[in-house]
């Protein structure tokens, strides 16, 4: 008896392919999040700086800026085969730490390196999927299936964070990251599980005859869709105000602010997660019924609300029972905002437009690399402060120019 006759017909894991892309995902999501949780305490503890904290967890997206290239690739070759390409790399980037670490090779630099060398990849791993999303599943099970695909990544912040702590607590980091690379490494291979539409199927006529023409269709479909051009800015928006407290600062945050360990990052980074699912699967349930646009905004604002309460808690209890409820927020946000964009994105431009979606990940590094100096010159609660205000600032101007299109319930941004 076949799996799919267990599942639902309206389920979105009743099509084969999203049941090889999510396992996939969630192999990925787990090496990433162990991968970014060893790393990160390794810099902090080293160095003791929290400027090369910050570097860290900017060099992971040094590759936004290319994003839209390879997304132009996908369209030209298999959103899956651009995919496998990348989950190789990672794999063999893990392996290559994995033998520093265990022939006690490595250094802060490296790590460094290696982070800048992932980075120039890593940020468009979350496009591609959804793209593929996009390929395989239809219309009316999309919200769905983005929803499921998230709680992958979200799992991981939970699962992977816990696990990596503890393995890195009992057996080091090298035997810690060959962990890394067996995730890695069964990611890649349920990938060529995944069956997309074969290139030959989306015909040739979106197919841009240069890389530049070809980003330069993409970027004039989105200039003139307000919708899309509205949840492009918000996404940057949340990646430069809102994304850098729960990611890359806690690991300063669980050192300097509340003087906890490596289980404790740990723990925190669980918390997020754990809201993360939440979110995710109410999402999944409410399905068509949610009007992405006006969803988008309304917790976009709440989500700097709580980034500036963040900032004024100083203890480790108050850190875990607000990181939960901040990892709903911020899914309630960002996953409409994904359904919005491929929603409103033609087929054939889709991987270029998800792809410029990257680009809006760059306001991540940008906002770490500026909030190391503002904790130093003003201190974590208000540099939290500083950001959450113009969070909410930049939110609502978007709504007001707008409107229009993003807040009545039968506007453009709203409609399925």
């Amino acid at each position: 008896m076949t799996i799919s006759r267990w599942i639902p017909a309206r389920s979105p894991f009743a099509i084969r392919s999203y049941r090889f892309q999510w396992s996939a995902d969630l192999m990925t999501s787990w090496a990433f999040e162990m991968e970014t949780l060893i790393l990160g305490w390794y810099i902090v503890v080293q160095t003791q700086s929290v400027l090369l904290v910050t570097l860290f967890g900017s060099l992971q997206f040094l590759g936004t800026l290319i994003s839209p290239f390879l997304g132009l690739v996908g369209d030209a070759i298999g959103h899956r085969n651009v995919m496998c390409l990348m989950r190789a790399s990672y794999a063999v980037l893990a392996a290559a730490l994995a033998v520093l670490a265990l022939g006690d090779m490595l250094t802060p630099m490296l790590v460094l390196l290696a982070a800048g060398i992932a980075g120039l990849i890593r940020p468009s791993d979350m496009s591609t999927r959804n793209v593929l999303i996009g390929e395989i599943m239809p219309g009316d099970r999309l919200m769905s299936a983005i929803s499921l695909s998230r709680v992958t990544t979200d799992s991981a912040r939970v699962g992977g964070a816990l696990a990596g702590a503890s393995i890195v607590a009992a057996l080091g980091m090298g035997e810690a990251y060959l962990m890394v690379v067996l995730f890695y490494a069964l990611g890649l291979l349920l990938t060529l599980g995944i069956r997309a539409r074969r290139v030959a199927e989306r015909g040739t006529a979106g197919v841009a005859p240069s890389p530049l023409r070809g980003l330069w269709e993409a970027a004039r479909a989105v200039w003139q869709a307000p919708p899309q051009l509205a949840a492009m800015l918000v996404a940057f928006l949340v990646n430069l105000t809102a994304f850098p407290f729960t990611l890359g600062l806690l690991p300063y945050v669980a050192r300097d602010v509340y003087g906890t360990t490596q289980a404790g990052l740990g723990y925190l980074a669980a918390a997020v997660g754990m809201g993360s699912i939440v979110a995710s699967l109410i999402l999944s349930r409410m399905g068509t019924t949610v009007k992405p646009a006006r969803m988008m905004l309304v917790f976009s604002v709440v989500w700097h609300g709580l980034v500036i309460l963040f900032g004024q808690i100083g203890s480790l209890t108050g850190g875990l029972l607000l990181l939960p409820v901040i990892g709903v927020v911020q899914v309630l946000c960002v996953l409409p905002m994904s359904v919005l964009l491929l929603r409103g994105s033609p087929p054939a431009l889709r991987g270029r437009i998800m792809g410029m979606r990257s680009l809006a990940v760059y306001g991540l590094p940008i906002g770490l690399l500026c909030s190391g100096p503002l904790i130093d010159q003003l201190g974590f609660p208000a540099t939290a402060a500083v950001y959450g205000t113009l969070g909410i600032t930049g939110t609502l101007l978007v709504l007001v120019i707008w409107r229009a299109h993003l807040w009545p319930r039968l506007a453009s941004g709203n409609n399925p």
